[in-house]
Parts: structure tokens; C-alpha cells; sequence
């Protein structure tokens, strides 16, 4: 099993959930996050003032899947969150050793 994390702009939380139900992915966490790459944030102006802000909102999804699910689901929250402008956000996978279901105390892929 792998855990999938993508971080993307907030505006294209609903197309990513949108992608990731059309896969059949049943279950996800969305965290509210804030970060920079290379674009090192952003100055704006209010009431005269310029100020910048160096942590952009972005959002934290997270969805475990099964290693063969993997990448079409990297790819389907890819084309999900693209806008072609700097700062659409970072995808990545890491193997998962073990899952629980707690109400129930399954394991492996029927915790999934």
C-alpha cells in the first residue's frame, strides 16, 4: 500500500475531490496548510501598506491506496490541480507497512 500526500492550491480542493471519487477512491484527509517553494510567497498591499506574505494557504490531501492504484491516482489529483502558474503544488508516495481499521480491527487492504 502507498500514502499518496498532495499538497495544491485551496481553490482546486473540489476538482481533486472530483477526480479522486471518478478513481474510486472512497476516503481522504484534507488539512489546511501553508508553505512556499519557489515562489517564496507574495507582497500585497493594504490601506497603502505593502506587506508580504510568506506562507501561502495551500491544502493537505492525503489518501492510502494499493501500490497498483498508485499512480493512476498520482496522476488523476495532477491533472486535477493543475493551473500551468507557479505554486499548483507538490505530489509524492510513500510505502504504508501497516493499516487498521479501528472500529473494526481490519487489516491491510480491507482497512483501506
Amino acid at each position: 500500500m502507498k500514502l499518496i500526500t498532495a499538497i495544491v492550491k485551496p481553490f482546486r480542493l473540489d476538482e481533486v475531490k472530483t477526480a479522486l471519487q471518478e478513481r474510486g477512491i472512497q476516503g481522504l484527509t484534507v488539512t489546511e496548510a501553508s508553505g512556499y517553494g519557489r515562489q517564496r510567497g507574495h507582497t500585497e498591499v493594504y490601506r497603502g501598506a505593502e506587506y508580504t506574505i510568506d506562507l501561502v494557504p495551500k491544502v493537505r490531501i492525503e489518501v492510502v491506496v494499493e501500490d497498483a492504484d498508485a499512480e493512476p491516482v498520482i496522476e488523476a489529483i495532477v491533472a486535477a490541480a493543475h493551473t500551468g502558474k507557479i505554486g499548483d503544488g507538490k505530489v509524492w508516495a510513500v510505502p504504508v507497512e501497516t493499516v487498521v481499521r479501528v472500529r473494526t480491527g481490519e487489516r491491510g487492504p480491507d482497512a483501506v
